[in-house]
């Protein structure tokens, strides 16, 4: 995968040029390659297993019929989140709209100070994001759990520079808020 801020793989262009081309390894190779980072992304925002293949699913299904008209193979990852980021959005419109579940207790977070489980505070946090609006947890999503530069995630998202980084402000301090509270309690 690409870190923050760095050029593309060259591995992944090739592949791309050859699913262009028409080379039906190629579009498995592909599928292999990015499959975890879908689901992943799929998964943090519909929360739900099923949900997540299902979308993972139409996602591969409406690549394969767009690629040939993607006329930069280099940018295929933001292309790729983008088309994610529709498919969800399509299909997740109502969750969307509506603020986290008000009926997740946030008080029930195991304390990551608690004990001496070294991954108690991963797990708080993890179920700090999930407890997060979808808005906010997409872009924390894609930020730090796929590494996507700013730039890359205003593509994804067709959103301006600037409001990515308002909802990264604003989801950081959301979780940073969850995770307080659990000190305090």
């Amino acid at each position: 995968m690409d870190a923050p801020g760095q050029a593309p793989n060259p591995q992944d262009t090739l592949v791309v040029i050859r699913c262009q081309l028409g080379e039906r390894t190629a579009f498995n190779d592909l599928i292999s390659r990015w499959t975890p980072s879908l689901h992943r992304y799929a998964l943090k925002l519909a929360q739900d297993r099923d949900l997540a293949d299902d979308l993972v699913q139409d996602v591969w299904l409406k690549v394969l019929r767009g690629l040939g008209r993607l006329r930069e193979p280099e940018r295929f990852r933001p292309w790729l989140f983008g088309i994610a980021h529709r498919t969800f959005v399509d299909r997740l419109r109502i969750r969307y709209t509506q603020p986290a579940d008000a009926n997740v207790d946030l008080n029930a977070l195991p304390d990551p100070n608690a004990g001496d489980d070294p991954f108690a505070l991963q797990l708080a946090v993890h179920q700090g994001l999930d407890a997060l609006p979808v808005i906010e947890r997409e872009v924390l999503t894609l930020f730090y759990l796929e590494d996507m530069p700013h730039a890359d995630i205003a593509t994804a998202l067709a959103i301006p520079i600037g409001t990515v980084k308002s909802r990264l402000h604003r989801a950081r301090t959301l979780l940073r808020n969850h995770l307080t509270a659990l000190e305090t309690t």
